[in-house]
């Protein structure tokens, strides 16, 4: 087919589809429904999504939903031209109402497109994956996929039995990105959905969760792959390199992973736990696949590798019990009665607020006849350790203070005696000299 004849049927299909009469009610159809469909939307959009943002716990089933809900000027539309076209189809011929049709999927593509691809955080990248999915449906509606199809397949490369062709490359990407996103937000709705059970441990939750993202997004590739039409059979040689790899330089990696999951299986430790590791101590944020988030009260957060936890000595504050004993060591003078001075720190100790007397409560005792006052050990437990430990003690000791200044109980400071047995006669300055 030479040019001439190309634009010559050009010429007679836009006489014959586009330039006629009912192209022309099908634009003032589809005309009318978009300005309906923006004034029916600009009414019921913000009453609908204020009773949508009531919805907790879901963040991402929450910008779809809010997406949803933006965007039904487009599903107004699409509810416009599904019945336009419905209507017309009883009386005029398909060749007269092609407009209408390809209308209404392009415009109901759009909606829901534009709907899920809310769940991609970054702006950007939403409005790029949505224009080329919408363009990759607009060419299909329109039956230019078959030339487009053809000239990808052309360009291809032969690597022994298989053949690579830009077609299935970009198959292949599309594929992986759309099913590894689809993967990425079934997994982030079954993790939160997990994590609002009351019937599993924190640790158990973390567990289950990641063995469904891991999962799914291992489904999500091969589906990908097979769909394209690639043997899985052939990347063998390509997952032995990978083997060989993981063997000699992600071997650190490799390391923390496995010792992730075996920290989430034993549960020695659980977001929420305080825990000490070397000069760390803080509470337990998350648990990650290569690290643990551990926070610390000056706001610092440690990723420590996982593994760190399978071989060092790591304190637990709250293993088995949240609650922590503490001691406070104080000393009075010898000369009040230590029955009182007992009797007052434990009267104290109890009206501080953390102090958890429901569970033991406070003792003291004298442990030592001192150099400058007799010495006590204050002995309670906090319920919280993950507050803090120095400010509980400062809570306990300033109430000590208080209580003892009160009573007229004295906390003496170290003094020491200087005996002379030898006298010392001190010689007087000579007097200055005169002068004339």
């Amino acid at each position: 087919m030479d040019v001439t004849t190309a634009i010559r049927e050009l010429e007679v299909w836009i006489g014959t589809f586009v330039l006629n009469e009912w192209t022309l009610y099908q634009a003032l159809i589809i005309l009318a429904g978009y300005i309906l469909s923006w004034l029916l939307a600009s009414r019921t959009e913000p009453l609908v999504e204020a009773r949508a943002r009531h919805i907790k716990g879901n963040p991402d089933l929450l910008r779809v939903i809010i997406a949803f809900m933006r965007r039904l000027k487009w599903l107004y539309l699409v509810i416009w031209l599904w019945i336009a076209e419905a209507v017309m189809s009883l009386f005029v011929w398909p060749s007269q109402r092609w407009l209408l049709a390809t209308a209404l999927t392009l415009v109901a593509a759009w909606f829901v497109i534009s709907v899920l691809t809310k769940i991609i955080r970054n702006p950007t990248l939403s409005r790029v994956v949505a224009i080329l999915s919408w363009s990759y449906v607009a060419v299909h509606t329109l039956g230019l996929d078959e030339p487009l199809y053809a000239a990808l397949d052309s360009a291809a490369i032969t690597v022994g039995t298989l053949r690579l062709s830009l077609l299935i490359v970009v198959k292949a990407v599309i594929l992986a990105v759309a099913l590894v996103w689809l993967a990425v937000l079934l997994g982030n709705v079954l993790s939160h959905w997990i994590q609002r059970s009351a019937d599993l441990s924190p640790s158990l939750k973390v567990l289950i969760s990641k063995l469904i993202k891991i999962t799914l997004m291992i489904i999500a590739g091969a589906i990908a792959l097979s769909a394209t039409g690639i043997d899985l059979t052939a990347l063998t040689v390509f997952s032995g390199a990978v083997g060989v790899g993981i063997g000699f330089g992600l071997q650190k990696v490799v390391s923390n992973f496995i010792s992730g999951i075996i920290i989430l299986l034993d549960k020695s430790i659980k977001p929420g736990d305080t825990i000490t590791l070397g000069d760390t101590f803080g509470s337990i944020r998350d648990l990650r696949s290569r690290f643990v988030s551990v926070i610390t009260r000056e706001g610092k957060e440690y990723l420590i590798p996982n593994e760190d936890f399978i071989s060092q000595q790591v304190v637990n504050w709250s293993f088995s019990s949240d609650f922590v004993r503490i001691d406070v060591d104080f000393g009075t003078s010898y000369e009040d009665d230590p029955h009182e001075v007992i009797r007052i720190a434990l009267e104290t100790a109890a009206t501080v607020p953390r102090v958890a007397n429901t569970y033991k409560a406070p003792v003291c005792w004298m442990t030592a006849f001192g150099d400058s006052s007799l010495n006590y050990k204050l002995r309670f437990w906090i319920s919280d350790p993950a507050n803090g430990l120095t400010n509980v003690r400062g809570q306990v000791l300033l109430a000590l203070w208080d209580a003892f200044k009160e009573a007229g109980i004295s906390i003496p400071f170290p003094h020491r005696e200087i005996i002379m047995r030898t006298p010392v006669e001190i010689a007087k300055a000579p007097a200055p000299p005169e002068h004339d």
